[in-house]
């Protein structure tokens, strides 16, 4: 739907009390929930199956686990602006229930090479890079696709519930997983995936709500309508600090969870199952920085919140290369569940800024191109992290990494975000 100035009267509306009608009611927000929430369960669990093929399957190293991570991510950097810029002109849900079937046909191919004896780490690869592929149309339509299922007033708490569901699948999924794959081996937790990628594409189809028929076309070309949104972001000062602030961030946390599973089953020791029962710390940390945002920026306001809150979780993530068996194993799922708290807290204010901020015809451009900018570090970051544990060893690398999360931060710190008490809302506002 447009973004209408007038409807905001200059007011944030993530300081606006949210109505009270329970947004699982709204039959095509329940819908989008549902699906979404399963396929992030799914999602959840290939996080630790992946890793766990490639590591017990063909004996992957700390940096073919990069390079398999730079693969999924790689598709962010290479196509998220021609994408944004053909998602503007199309229907957004075709675009998603198609990303959708194709990531189950990719993820459930990996069972079958591997029942058959036939599974490389050439298929993985191929795998990672397909599903990233996908994932860019899916994420790029469906943060554009949010606000025609949801009024502007209603979409922060609508992000909350989103980020909130996937942050519980990511609880769930990686203790599932780690049991899963001991029970039937880790191959068999990617049909799971597989099927809940099916789920999601029948929830897409059943939502009732039609897209903006109005929505203005653009009919110059792809590559002037990518410009258009590359220089929508960085000539505004806000949508250019968040994304730099994405970007960095991305780029450490990418480089940081590369290493997470490698380190706990054989720096640390720790069998498959623990190790995806700590791995779903992120998960807790996530759910408990989606029930934090609202309340947050409603209290010190989006700016302030975004900002204090990043600084005061970051750096928690000390404490992962602390860790040891024993006692100190307790240091990591504190670690990463604070660290993760923060991360979930700021993305959910920084989307909800930017899909209240930025004109309906613009927003999937936009939100490419900060893709390309945040999604798109996450392979430098995934490589960057593989080849440095490869080369120094994996508890140092991750001391290294842990501390340059806090950069970030600084990004804040040293923008205009700090003088102000919540983030624009008005197009017009630079």
């Amino acid at each position: 739907m447009n973004v209408k100035v007038a409807d905001f009267d200059g007011v944030n509306p993530t300081v606006v009390p949210a109505r009270r009608r329970a947004l699982l009611r709204d039959h095509d927000f329940r819908l989008l929930w549902i699906g979404e929430t399963v396929s992030q369960a799914g999602s959840a669990m290939t996080v630790v199956a992946l890793p766990l093929v490639a590591i017990t399957v063909v004996g992957a190293s700390p940096l073919v686990l990069g390079v398999l991570t730079a693969c999924a991510w790689l598709p962010a950097l290479l196509i998220s602006l021609p994408a944004g810029a053909w998602v503007d002109q199309v229907g957004r849900r075709p675009v998603m229930q198609a990303a959708n079937l194709a990531s189950a046909v990719l993820f459930l191919s990996v069972p079958v090479a591997a029942w058959i004896g036939a599974l490389t780490v050439a298929h993985l690869a191929v795998v990672a890079f397909g599903g990233g592929v996908a994932r860019v149309f899916f994420r790029t339509a469906f943060q554009a696709y949010v606000p025609t299922v949801l009024p502007r007033g209603r979409l922060t708490a609508g992000n909350a519930w989103l980020s909130g569901s996937e942050s519980a699948s990511e609880v769930v999924g990686p203790g599932l997983a780690g049991v899963v794959a001991q029970a039937l081996g880790a191959v068999s937790v990617l049909v799971v995936d597989g099927l809940s990628f099916v789920v999601s594409a029948a929830c897409l189809w059943r939502i009732r709500a039609t897209e903006l028929a109005g929505r203005r076309r653009d009919n110059t070309g792809l590559f002037s309508r990518i410009r258009a949104g590359v220089r929508y972001v960085f000539d505004d000062r806000y949508l250019r600090t968040t994304a730099l602030f994405a970007s960095t961030g991305n780029l450490t946390q990418a480089a940081v969870q590369t290493l997470l599973l490698v380190f706990l089953l054989r720096t640390v020791g720790q069998p498959a199952g623990t190790a995806g029962l700590l791995l779903a710390a992120m998960g807790a940390g996530g759910l408990a920085g989606a029930l934090l945002a609202a309340p947050l920026a409603n209290r010190f306001g989006t700016a302030r919140a975004l900002l204090g809150v990043e600084a005061v979780t970051v750096p928690f993530g000390l404490l992962i290369p602390l860790t040891t068996a024993g006692p100190r194993l307790a240091l990591f799922p504190i670690g990463l569940t604070v660290m993760f708290a923060g991360v979930t807290a700021g993305s959910i204010i920084t989307r909800s800024f930017r899909q209240q901020y930025v004109p309906d015809d613009m927003l999937a451009r936009t939100g490419a191109t900060m893709t390309v900018l945040a999604f798109g570090a996450i392979p430098i970051g995934a490589l960057a992290g593989g080849w440095l544990a490869s080369t120094i060893g994996v508890r140092t690398a991750l001391w290294l990494l842990c501390a340059a999360l806090l950069l970030p931060v600084l990004v804040l710190v040293y923008s205009p975000i700090r003088h102000r008490r919540d983030l624009p809302v008005r197009e017009a506002v630079r």
